[in-house]
């Protein structure tokens, strides 16, 4: 796939806005690896692979393990996450596919994300689903290849 337009050296000003986005989603009650896992599943629900690669690596840097990460499109079925964590995919799936129903984020969903983080972490939920769902949207117009970041940076 060629690169359609970089959007961050075009409009910089975006590009900010959405990684000031990110940062919101850093709260102490919300651990790192579950945003990285929430960031891995919306970007595969989404199918964007720019940030399938960026995350799945980020996680790994981050400490993830592989076997978690290739485990996370199943991760009903797998053994490998908490409930924590289980509740924070569930909110990502539906807020990600927020078109397929009349009432996408139910109350069952809602109030098992609740019952496992505080207001500041369910507000970073928020604000972490949302931001990966723009990149996502974003990278697929631009079609941005995989990999570009890391061919990017080891150019710098």
């Amino acid at each position: 796939m060629k690169a359609r337009i970089n959007v961050t050296s075009v409009n910089p000003d975006g590009y900010k806005a959405l990684l000031r986005l990110g940062q919101a989603s850093h709260v102490d009650s919300l651990p790192d690896a579950t945003i990285e896992l929430v960031k891995l599943r919306a970007s595969q629900i989404n199918g964007c692979s720019f940030c399938v690669d960026m995350h799945a690596h980020e996680a790994l840097e981050a400490g993830e393990t592989v076997e978690r990460l290739f485990a996370v499109a199943a991760w009903r079925e797998a053994p490998f996450f908490t409930d924590a964590e289980r509740a924070a995919l569930a909110l990502t799936e539906a807020a990600t596919r927020i078109a397929d129903a009349a009432d996408p984020v139910t109350d069952e969903i809602w109030e098992a994300a609740a019952a496992h983080y505080d207001e500041a972490a369910l507000a970073a939920l928020i604000y972490t689903i949302a931001g990966i769902n723009a990149w996502n949207t974003i990278n697929g117009i631009a079609h941005t290849p995989a990999g570009a970041m890391r061919k990017a940076a080891a150019k710098a």
